[in-house]
């Protein structure tokens, strides 16, 4: 008996020691937030006051019901009250725990309606941002400017296989943020060309599915200016880990000047101006590749089989048919996993992606494809 009890004693004394090995270092602790972020918008600011109170009510029902059930166990234990009660039934007490059951409900309905009311109010918007959700990334179209662009997720491959350091932002940093203006309501449209996702920037207060044939609205007024990180909440596919959402609400006068930019970048060209060389266009397409097509087709070519063919070696990219390799490109294959990407590249990127591969991994080809080429394929 002795042994066994000294063995228990050894056995809860390295238990504990574990326990305290295992916990995190003090720079960890400070890190962690348990509670909900108050949000740089008024709905996410309700959300957060609702979710306090709600929190709160919660709280005062434990205490009393743990409170009321330890008073009960101490006060009508066994030894000071060995026969029980002969009463069968009471209908106050019956009132009373369905009454402020009821209350509590009304409690927590009331101000959660108000928050909801506020959440579907989409009138008197200034901006409107289309958003949809592709495999896998995030494709953005002002409605209002006719400005429209692709954000890809930007860490380097390397630092995903694990070859150079993870940097700060790792797996939630893009290529091109969304652009808001602060303190103007910005309306959201969310849907998808594809599978379902979910675009979700918690400190916006924004959750939306992005459905296939559906418009799903939202809104933020962003108060404060800043670099607001979100990620697709919707499991949608093997890179679904790989489409983060980056949000940059700047001033006024920022976001006009912006505007202004992107309209004038619509008629610039970064391998025309160059001229359309070979070295040139492999530069441009291998950039794009690995924005686009990595995810699927892999950074050296190899796919994933047999969901994603190997573009290396493949008769599709080493053929002589390149009308073919345009075509699908352009049009993707149906009921597949590969998207048309006619209606998201334009004919200067869809040209530099197919010389690319056409000629990287050993394909050696030497064919050097023309925005010409790629409009002469959408026709």
């Amino acid at each position: 008996m002795q042994l066994s009890l000294k063995r228990l004693i050894n056995f809860s004394v390295v238990q504990c020691l574990c326990a305290c090995l295992m916990l995190p270092a003090a720079p960890a602790i400070a890190d962690w937030q348990l509670n909900l972020s108050p949000g740089v918008t008024p709905v996410s600011a309700d959300i957060f006051d609702l979710h306090m109170l709600v929190i709160w009510i919660c709280t005062g029902i434990g205490l009393v019901v743990y409170g009321v059930l330890a008073w009960i166990l101490i006060r009508h234990r066994r030894s000071h009250h060995p026969v029980a009660a002969g009463f069968k039934d009471n209908m106050l007490v019956e009132v009373i725990w369905t009454t402020i059951p009821a209350l509590i409900v009304i409690a927590i309905a009331v101000p959660a309606t108000a928050v909801l009311k506020k959440q579907d109010d989409y009138s008197t918007a200034d901006v409107t941002v289309k958003i949809t959700g592709h495999q896998w990334y995030w494709e953005y179209e002002y409605l209002d400017e006719g400005i429209r662009f692709i954000s890809n997720l930007s860490t380097p491959p390397a630092q995903i296989d694990g070859s150079e350091p993870k940097g700060k932002w790792y797996l939630r940093e893009v290529d091109r943020p969304l652009v808001v203006p602060v303190n103007k309501k910005v309306r959201f449209l969310t849907t998808s060309g594809d599978v379902i996702h979910s675009w979700w920037v918690p400190e916006l207060g924004v959750k939306r599915d992005a459905v296939p044939g559906f418009i799903n609205e939202s809104w933020a007024r962003v108060t404060v200016a800043g670099v607001y990180r979100g990620q697709c909440a919707e499991l949608c596919g093997i890179n679904h880990g790989f489409m983060p959402i980056v949000v940059e609400a700047v001033s006024v006068d920022d976001y006009d000047a912006w505007i202004r930019n992107q309209t004038g970048l619509k008629n610039q060209s970064p391998v025309m101006s160059k001229g359309w060389t070979m070295n040139a266009v492999l530069s441009r397409g291998s950039d794009l590749y690995d924005r686009h097509c990595a995810a699927c087709h892999k950074t050296d070519g190899s796919g994933l089989p047999p969901l994603y063919p190997p573009l290396k070696a493949s008769s599709i990219v080493v053929g002589t048919d390149i009308d073919r390799h345009i075509e699908l490109v352009l049009h993707g294959v149906p009921n597949s996993a590969m998207q048309a990407f006619a209606p998201l590249l334009d004919n200067e990127e869809l040209a530099a992606i197919v010389t690319y591969e056409r000629n990287a991994w050993g394909n050696n080809t030497g064919d050097l494809v023309t925005p010409a080429d790629i409009q002469a394929g959408r026709k």
